[in-house]
């Protein structure tokens, strides 16, 4: 099961206040996902993409979610997500992400680029079928 809450004073100009829950199920199934990779952390020293998750390790047709946060506090740290080599985003200190995956290929990696190599942090865990 997981869970999002977002509460904000400012961001739409009034106070807003969201909380949804979802059971992560397995694809075409209503039995839950049962494997994790539990949560890990990583110190980057490279430039280069690294492969988090390899799309050949995972069910084609399976149903898969990754977590990634980066765990920097310098506002100017960033990394960049990869996925199948298509950019979904940078994740700036403190941020996070939650998506689901499909693993469609062994080319579809889910890969991290630090913006700098002095040690920076990614934590991540993907639970999958």
């Amino acid at each position: 099961t997981a869970t999002i809450t977002i509460n904000s004073s400012d961001l739409t100009g009034d106070a807003l206040s969201l909380s949804t829950t979802t059971t992560l199920y397995k694809a075409g199934q209503t039995v839950g996902l049962e494997n994790t990779s539990g949560i890990g952390r990583t110190k980057v020293t490279t430039g280069s993409a690294v492969v988090l998750y390899d799309g050949s390790d995972y069910d084609v047709a399976g149903s898969h979610k990754v977590y990634v946060a980066n765990k920097s506090t310098d506002a100017t740290e960033y990394f960049t997500i990869t996925a199948n080599a298509e950019e979904i985003g940078r994740l700036y200190a403190g941020d996070w992400a939650f998506f689901p995956w499909s693993a469609h290929d062994a080319d579809a990696d889910i890969k991290y680029t630090a913006s700098v190599t002095t040690g920076m942090v990614i934590e991540h865990m993907i639970i999958s079928e």
